[in-house]
């Protein structure tokens, strides 16, 4: 049964961020499901719009994919303004200033994790173009750069190195709840 919109942030699109293969689009779908709100994943809008995201990287260049990302990311917040719901970003959309700004009206969930967290997912998938030739020193250097950044952005921090998706879901939703009413308390 979906969660009454008063028990998480009313108004406010949920925003999941955190570095590649952490869950975002998985953990996404599933709090959507158990809130009854749509989800979006803005690197599957990405993909269907334009062609998979290798073949944007090695025919455009990674700039030219920022720029796609920004756009489809302040596509999703703003038609999702004012309604609950979960939008997953890739894991450098959040270097872009204006998508930063954008976020800020969003309520913030950054999926904290480690190397050996998504070391088996990474190894699976080949086709992340920013990890290609050392998969895991690329993503633990970009992660390096990258945390803090998701750090300062987080409204609540979810460690995902433990748990099912369903679990995750569950433990998301009720810190949502538990958001929802600490930002009550301080408007009262």
């Amino acid at each position: 049964m979906p969660a009454s919109s008063k028990t998480i942030p009313v108004g406010r699109p949920i925003v999941l961020i955190g570095p590649m293969a952490v869950g975002k689009s998985a953990i996404g779908q599933q709090l959507a499901h158990q809130l009854g709100v749509p989800f979006v994943d803005t690197d599957a809008v990405i993909v269907a719009g334009h062609g998979s995201i290798s073949d944007i990287f090695a025919g455009r260049g990674e700039h030219a994919f920022r720029e796609i990302e920004a756009r489809t990311v302040a596509d999703a917040v703003e038609a999702a303004d004012n309604t609950a719901t979960v939008i997953s970003l890739g894991g450098g959309a959040v270097l872009d200033s204006g998508t930063q700004q954008l976020i800020s009206r969003c309520t913030v969930v950054y999926l904290e994790c480690d190397a050996q967290t998504v070391a088996s997912r990474i190894a699976r998938n080949s086709g992340r173009p920013l990890l290609a030739g050392d998969a895991m020193g690329r993503w633990t250097a970009m992660f390096a750069t990258r945390r803090p950044v998701y750090e300062r952005l987080a409204d609540i921090t979810l460690d995902v190195r433990h748990g099912s998706v369903a679990e995750l879901g569950a433990r998301l939703e009720a810190a949502l709840r538990e958001y929802a009413a600490a930002q009550q308390e301080v408007e009262k």
